[in-house]
């Protein structure tokens, strides 16, 4: 119980109407400067632009030699970290993520190396069924235990488990995973780190394969489903080589 409700429980009728419209004057003008301060924030955000942090360009491909891609980083690239990660993904029993083609939505929950987080994706597709970006909210969780618990009462199932080691590189405006993934094997993935927001998702991608291919790597098959996908619906998998 707040203070304020401990103060006016005993107050006369009268008294106690006075108080309850001066409280909830208060709460209004409290109200309107946070709305005010919200905008003010926006405004300042938008200027910044930072809205590309809420978006993600990568591919995820396979490819037949990764030596060639792995001698460059050690030598051009900076080592950024190795981890062994276990995403957890859920689906809500109210909208099920994973009944509809092509699967846009993903709700992941990650160890890393005992380092929690929580991610949304949503993913766009062309005509073509091809993805080159998401939307992504992501933010670091304290408690993952707990949180699973709460995705529970609110009716979200676990779906599928991705166990996997990763080492990354960051080179120019590229994040390179290199992915040992368990049951699927090994992966490249390559996101765009760049801050410039007006860039296309879809170019982006093509200098990310002939980046890739200028290094020497061969056969190089790219798929637009991830992970997940590929452990719930292997016989779905469509590999496109590039």
């Amino acid at each position: 119980m707040s203070p304020h409700s401990l103060l006016v429980k005993h107050l006369p009728f009268k008294q106690l109407r006075r108080v309850r419209f001066l409280l909830g004057a208060l709460n209004k003008t409290q109200n309107s400067k946070l709305k005010s301060q919200n905008y003010k924030l926006k405004l300042k955000t938008n200027k910044a632009k930072t809205m590309i942090t809420n978006i993600e360009i990568e591919i995820q491909v396979s490819i037949e030699n990764s030596k060639p891609l792995i001698e460059f980083l050690e030598k051009e690239a900076d080592f950024n970290s190795e981890k062994h990660q276990i995403d957890e993904y859920f689906s809500p029993n109210h909208r099920n993520f994973i009944e509809v083609r092509p699967v846009k939505e993903w709700l992941r929950l990650r160890d890393s190396g005992g380092k929690y987080s929580i991610t949304y994706k949503n993913w766009h597709y062309d005509e073509s069924g091809k993805s080159h970006y998401c939307d992504e909210y992501e933010t670091k969780i304290e408690d993952l235990t707990q949180l699973k618990k709460i995705l529970d009462v609110l009716n979200f199932k676990s779906v599928v488990r991705v166990d996997k080691s990763r080492k990354t590189w960051i080179y120019k405006d590229y994040e390179i995973a290199v992915d040992l993934v368990k049951g699927l094997g090994d992966f490249i993935e390559i996101e765009y780190i760049g801050k410039d927001e007006k860039v296309d998702p879809k170019k982006i991608t093509e200098e990310m394969i002939n980046f890739l291919k200028k290094i020497g790597c061969r056969k190089i098959k790219i798929n637009y489903v991830g992970y997940p996908f590929q452990l719930l619906f292997p016989e779905e998998v469509k590999f496109e080589e590039q």
